[in-house]
């Protein structure tokens, strides 16, 4: 099977546009009202092919606009009249479900009576079980959760038109094979399938050959030619070396936040604990710490009152951060790809990224794997020419606040806003970002006025009732 490179549509200014799709009108009036009109690459060079019903693979990273490309092709295809399930969207994590199930209703808004559905673990069974009885036309969900609403019967496939496979490597990464091959199971064998992914493993080839009929595979370049990213190599005699220079790295570079990828679990819980007996602020990300430890850790970091996360690339999957001024490799990806796909993360919406790898003489195969891949010679710095900033002067100076009030409370940014500034007094310039989710907000406070928001949460009202405060750091 190979990649597509460089279709004919793509060729003139026109082919870029959504208009020149296939595509119902009432999706195109949507876009445009969006302010979508030009196609990224995934889009023009996968929906035309999806559109015709065409099983695809899509190589691509986070961010590329892949969602909005099965999104639409979902939404197309679909028939509102007809109430059943015709698409089931399959993610790795109740994060991205969500997200994906936010962009596919907001694609969908001037379509008429069009319901999407969120099923995914870490949320109670019963409100989902009540949403199904009223039935729904897009499914969006994790593995397990689906498998297991299979198995009560309270989710019917027969119906279903079309298959996503979304972040399929990732699925794979954390053992959802065996549940993904149980829910395909009881799908139609007459259906489209789709499956994106950030890298083309084996494991994903082998999905490809069992559960998709002739798919036609696209890959989108990784590290996109505008983005501006300062790179640089360092290198120490061994392992046990690496921390000093970590912590020489990140006092001369001073940036204000930071990922920092390992290999392994284990590795991100040493690493981010040593940081912070170091007097960093930081805070691992794995796959063996619960939701609610994860939700913390991607508020705070997100929220910038936590200035450094330490995460294996399977965690860092599906953080959605539009600004990270530096990426670290603490040890070195396994292959090209996952290398570019680190290093991706930073250098986004305009702004110029840092990129730094630690490196031992036996990371010599990689190194030359990724050199070659980049097409040019790798930049090393000089451990010698690093300067040392005072540690107190890269310290977060932001308190994220955790309230027990979220959206199935009506609850607004705005009413936290109002709250902190007309009834607590804050100015508005001590308050950073604010998150709503379902059960739970977060709000960001400058901490020199933590306390004062905190005490006002704990004695006064949000939108007329009380609520419970908690600092996250």
């Amino acid at each position: 099977m190979n990649p597509v490179s460089s279709p004919d549509y793509l060729e003139g200014t026109d082919a870029l546009s959504f208009s020149s799709l296939t595509l119902r009108d009432l999706l195109i009036n949507n876009l445009s009202s969006l302010g979508y009109e030009k196609m990224t690459p995934i889009q023009a060079q996968s929906l035309p092919m999806m559109l015709e019903g065409s099983d695809v693979i899509a190589q691509a990273k986070t961010g590329s606009g892949k969602t909005a490309a099965f999104g639409l092709t979902l939404l197309h295809h679909l028939n509102p009249d007809r109430f059943a399930v015709q698409a089931l969207v399959l993610c790795p994590t109740r994060e991205l479900a969500e997200q994906v199930t936010q962009a596919i209703r907001r694609l969908a808004r001037l379509m008429p009576n069009v319901k999407v559905l969120n099923l995914s673990g870490g949320i109670p069974m019963k409100p989902q079980l009540d949403s199904l009885k009223h039935g729904a036309h897009i499914i969006v969900g994790t593995p397990g959760r689906v498998q297991k609403h299979l198995n009560k019967a309270s989710l019917l496939l027969n119906k279903l038109q079309t298959l996503v496979l979304d972040e399929a490597d990732r699925m794979l990464d954390m053992g959802f094979f065996d549940e993904i091959k149980n829910v395909i199971a009881v799908c139609p064998k007459k259906r489209q399938t789709l499956l994106f992914s950030a890298t083309y493993p084996s494991e994903i080839k082998v999905l490809a050959s069992k559960f998709m009929l002739d798919p036609k595979r696209i890959v989108i370049e990784e590290l996109p030619t505008d983005v501006d990213i300062e790179q640089h190599f360092y290198e120490v005699a061994c392992a046990s070396d690496k921390f000093p220079l970590l912590k020489a790295l990140l006092l001369h570079y001073n940036p204000t936040s930071t990922l920092i990828f390992c290999n392994t679990k284990d590795q991100t819980t040493l690493l981010s604990s040593l940081l912070t007996k170091e007097g960093f602020s930081a805070i691992a990300l794995n796959g063996d710490m619960d939701q609610v430890e994860r939700d913390i850790a991607m508020i705070r970091f997100g929220h910038q009152s936590c200035s450094i996360l330490v995460a294996t690339d399977v965690a860092a999957r599906g953080l959605d951060i539009k600004e990270l001024p530096a990426v670290i490799n603490f040890e070195l990806a396994f292959d090209h790809d996952i290398h570019i796909h680190r290093i991706g993360r930073t250098g986004r919406a305009g702004s110029k990224g840092l990129a730094l790898s630690l490196t031992t003489p036996a990371d010599a195969e990689r190194l030359c794997a990724i050199e070659m891949g980049l097409s040019q010679p790798l930049t090393w710095g000089n451990i010698n020419t690093l300067n040392q900033t005072d540690l107190s002067i890269i310290s977060p100076t932001m308190v994220t606040l955790s309230l027990s009030a979220g959206r199935k409370d009506k609850i607004r940014p705005g009413d936290i806003l109002g709250a902190l500034t007309k009834d607590a007094g804050l100015a508005g310039d001590m308050i950073g970002k604010i998150t709503v989710a379902a059960i739970h907000s977060y709000v960001t406070i400058h901490q020199s006025q933590a306390d004062k928001a905190y005490q006002y949460f704990q004695n006064g009202k949000l939108k007329g009732r009380k609520v419970h405060v908690k600092r996250l750091r």
